[in-house]
């Protein structure tokens, strides 16, 4: 009787920690390099994002967000924003975009996870992305679960051209949201994470830096770069992975993954795996026949969908 007691008591205090990431760790910030919370503990969230939302609307919904929280164990989210690509891209769609958007970030806040607003672009749409981010953290800074990651993946442009149009953005965030973490991009699609670090942003608190690997193509020296940042300081968060080639597509490589993972780990790395969609490639984690507000069988997930979603379950064992 009393195993019965205590394992049912156990189970009870799981199930409320679970139910309660955010409001256990509350508003999270940035100390040296590490992502902290309101206890100034270390703090690593683990995750999945969206795909493109002007291509994959479908899954942009309260329940989908619940799903990932309750079956994949994330305990953050991130809601890509695409900005030109697609017919009901932000350039194009406005109203359509952020109501997308905003129905994943609600979802988050019910579901009590963190959630990465995601200006998905490879350009800098400057007075665009001013309007936007203004809008969203007026609407939005007064929930700890809010992260804004406002350039996804520079290609070509400089270091100095994305650090002028990230200072702008981060002002425009700072004057409604002096608080909830703010995620800048790197040159040569998150890879040159060696060029911030010898030029920081200056002037503003909890500011990270992201970078992004697909494990097949990218290997031990994109790791030991962001080794080196780290020592010189950079705070980082990799907001976008996965254990394919870069394009999105040929085989996983669950070696050079797990390697991955086995740093991140190591280094108490917040990381986020690409994505929740339903294309035809390797990373897309759906088949067609999943459903779009979740409730996925397994027969619904590609390999990619049930290897994250164990290393999900594996490593997230308090979400």
């Amino acid at each position: 009787m009393k195993t019965i007691f205590f394992t049912l008591t156990l189970l009870m205090i799981v199930s409320a920690s679970n139910a309660q990431f955010v409001k256990h760790h509350g508003q999270l910030s940035v100390r040296g390099t590490q992502l902290v919370d309101k206890n100034n503990n270390p703090v690593v969230l683990r995750g999945m994002s969206f795909g493109w939302h002007s291509m994959w609307p479908r899954f942009y919904n309260e329940k989908a967000v619940n799903w990932l929280k309750k079956d994949f164990n994330c305990n953050v989210v991130r809601a890509a924003m695409g900005i030109e690509l697609g017919e009901m891209s932000y350039i194009k769609e406005q109203q359509f975009s952020k109501q997308k958007i905003e129905a994943v970030v609600n979802g988050a806040i019910k579901s009590d996870i963190y959630v990465i607003i995601d200006w998905h672009s490879h350009n800098i749409n400057l007075k665009e992305a001013k309007e936007f981010f203004a809008e969203v953290s007026k609407k939005y800074a007064k929930y700890p679960n809010i992260i804004y990651e406002i350039f996804n993946e520079p290609d070509y442009e400089s270091w100095p051209e994305i650090k002028a149009y990230a200072e702008e953005v981060i002002k425009v965030i700072r004057e409604n949201d002096p608080h909830n973490i703010i995620l800048v991009g790197s040159p040569h699609w998150d890879q040159d994470v060696n060029l911030p670090a010898a030029d920081p942003i200056k002037g503003f608190d909890n500011i990270m830096y992201t970078m992004h690997f697909y494990a097949a193509t990218h290997g031990k020296d994109l790791r030991d770069r962001t080794d080196e940042a780290i020592k010189n300081g950079l705070p980082i968060f990799v907001s976008e992975s996965a254990g394919m080639e870069a394009t999105g597509d040929g085989p996983l490589n669950i070696k050079a993954w797990q390697d991955y993972i086995d740093w991140m780990e190591t280094k108490k790395l917040s990381w986020i795996t690409w994505s929740v969609s339903d294309k035809d490639e390797t990373c897309s984690i759906l088949k067609k026949s999943a459903k779009s507000e979740g409730k996925w069988k397994d027969q619904d997930l590609k390999e990619s969908g049930i290897k994250v979603r164990e290393f999900l379950r594996k490593y997230n064992t308090e979400h």
